[in-house]
């Protein structure tokens, strides 16, 4: 049996942070991933020239970002323009007036969203639309896009916890290549799940099909749904855990098109899929001046598309796209590539959002257990929960909380 100091389980933004946080401590450590790839939920697909981030792709609160810092550091350079949604979006079918309108209910909005945060009595997001509002679908699809699940389903009292600083940027060679970097020299073991942490002896017993591993600690940094479905488990079982991992996820997925002659497109700029409907996408055109479209889509109509199959989401895309620029666009889109999060065995579902009772549920999956067992993800942060660079900080604060205790009680 192999034997180490620590087995960081899940090799995403948390994970690598955590093991990169160790082995800067010299203490011994190796990282599992199921996967094939580093990244988790951080994934740089790479076609041609192309990095296409299928996860995050933005670094939220940039400038308090620790990712945001390194990167440049890393050979990433990061992108200062502004945001495609703090600018203008393709007026063809969503003209300025309309626009304008818009942003307006978009303010109106979330002056009741915080407004109602405040008070007394919890109430669902769902609460502060204004009634008769002519842009509550289209609202309500950006809330499914942000959040990875609908207003109904949003406390308000929970969705305040989550920090943001309002500045966000990107790295043109890919937010999860850029967590890829970060975790280069590390002890990484791909194609390795974990499936069971035997934590009933002197040494925990990591069990992976390539052979057992011995240990003094664990961090754990797998999504919830892993442990409340047990694709990974704990013997013995670890019953709080196993509750606070009901923790919903919500899903956002995307969709990567080929666009022919794009030069006729303006870089960078939104397309509304539709002003009318929640059950639709959001698309960028051209981001980074790169000849293809972006679709996002959100909440249980990404959920449904993925239930549809593989081509779903490029086929919805193609057709939505097609009706708002001209039917001439069908034979100028090509698919490349498309995400199906809530599908992914290791991940099922994109990231957490302010459910209902999520707070305790939070603090619950990110308690150690007996000195040895540590919990990291974004799921586990307090403010900073659906970014990856929330993802990060538990790694590392996990990994200091393992070095502090091993520090304690030498072999």
């Amino acid at each position: 049996m192999h034997e180490t100091g620590v087995v960081v389980i899940g090799a995403g933004a948390a994970g690598v942070a955590a093991a990169r946080r160790l082995a800067d401590a010299r203490v011994p450590a190796v990282l599992m991933e199921a996967r094939g790839r580093v990244g988790g939920r951080a994934w740089t697909r790479h076609v041609g020239d192309l990095a296409l981030d299928l996860g995050c792709g933005w670094l939220h609160s940039a400038d308090e970002n620790e990712l945001a810092a390194m990167a440049p550091q890393l050979g990433f350079p990061v992108d200062g323009s502004p945001p495609p949604w703090s600018r203008p979006a393709y007026d063809g079918n969503f003209s300025a007036a309309e626009q304008k309108d818009y942003w307006a209910a978009w303010e109106r909005f979330y002056a009741r969203v915080d407004a109602a945060a405040a008070e007394e009595r919890d109430r669902p997001m769902s609460d502060c639309f204004e009634a008769g509002c002519r842009w509550n679908a289209m609202l309500g699809a950006m809330i499914t896009y942000i959040n990875g699940a609908e207003a109904e389903k949003i406390s308000l009292r929970e969705y305040a916890l989550y920090h943001d600083s309002g500045v966000n940027r990107r790295v043109r060679k890919g937010y999860g290549a850029l967590i890829e970097a970060y975790a280069a020299g590390l002890d990484i073991h791909l194609d390795s799940p974990v499936t069971l942490v035997d934590h009933s002896g002197a040494r925990l017993r990591i069990v992976t099909p390539r052979g057992d591993i011995a240990a003094r600690a664990a961090v754990i940094a797998v999504p919830p749904g892993v442990m409340a479905n047990e694709t990974l488990r704990f013997a013995p079982a670890l019953t709080g855990k196993l509750d606070a991992a009901q923790l919903p996820l919500g899903v956002a997925d995307k969709v990567f098109l080929r666009l022919a002659r794009a030069d006729d497109l303006p870089s960078d700029t939104r397309l509304a899929g539709s002003t009318t409907t929640r059950e639709t996408g959001s698309y960028t055109l051209r981001p980074f001046g790169r000849p293809v479209i972006e679709g996002y889509f959100g909440g249980e109509f990404a959920r449904s598309l993925e239930h549809e199959g593989d081509r779903a989401l490029a086929a919805f895309a193609i057709e939505q796209i097609a009706n708002a620029l001209g039917s001439g666009m069908r034979a100028r889109l090509q698919p490349i590539a498309a995400s199906a999060w809530a599908r992914d065995p290791f991940s099922l579902g994109s990231y957490s959002y302010g459910n209902p009772g999520a707070r305790a549920m939070r603090a619950a999956l990110a308690a150690p257990v007996a000195g040895r067992l540590f919990f990291a993800g974004e799921h586990c942060s307090a403010a900073d929960f659906s970014t990856a660079h929330g993802a990060y900080r538990s790694g590392v604060t996990a990994a200091d909380e393992a070095i502090k205790v091993l520090q304690a009680q030498p072999v």
